[in-house]
């Protein structure tokens, strides 16, 4: 059986959970408010923007959104739908494709952007000093270095096995 947290950091882990999912609520709300985008609409606007020619493959685009690819092929429809992204095959591997920022893609991030900076600020970043800022960059950078190793292991363990299952099975 697995021991439960002491008091410290279950109330590190409830404080956490709530004010997170606060945050981003809020964070949402603001951003629908003023662009009509939703949160991973701008994240992806965002990570395609600062891609080489604004273009990523979708493999790569649903591993640094942590989308599944059915997830991942479902925002990208919506998005292309609406103008703000295309969906094209790669250049270099017609069997790929790859998600590519259209000029009103560009257009809706760069007239949201301000709004959703505003947000992000008065909603965290002005809260925090520097020491606060600093130390929460440590903590998630290294969790977020923990956690894609683990599932890069993960997900190379299952590919492997289910390849070993699959000519077990032959």
């Amino acid at each position: 059986m697995t021991e439960s947290l002491d008091s410290t950091r279950a109330a590190a882990w409830r404080a956490y959970i709530e004010a997170s999912q606060r945050l981003v609520t809020q964070l949402e709300d603001d951003l629908r408010a003023d662009s009509d985008l939703s949160f991973a609409d701008y994240h992806v606007l965002v990570l395609l923007s600062e891609a080489p020619g604004q273009r990523l493959r979708m493999g790569e685009l649903a591993g640094r959104l942590v989308f599944s690819p059915s997830r991942l092929t479902y925002q990208i429809s919506s998005m292309q739908r609406r103008g703000l992204v295309s969906k094209e095959a790669c250049p270099d591997d017609r069997r790929g494709s790859e998600a590519v920022l259209t000029a009103a893609g560009l257009l809706a991030l760069a007239e949201a952007a301000p709004h959703h900076l505003a947000s992000v600020r008065t909603h965290l970043m002005d809260d925090l000093d520097d020491a606060e800022v600093a130390c929460l960059t440590r903590v998630f950078e290294r969790l977020g270095h923990r956690l894609r190793a683990a599932r890069s292991t993960s997900t190379t363990h299952t590919t492997s096995q289910g390849a070993t299952d699959a000519r077990d099975h032959r």
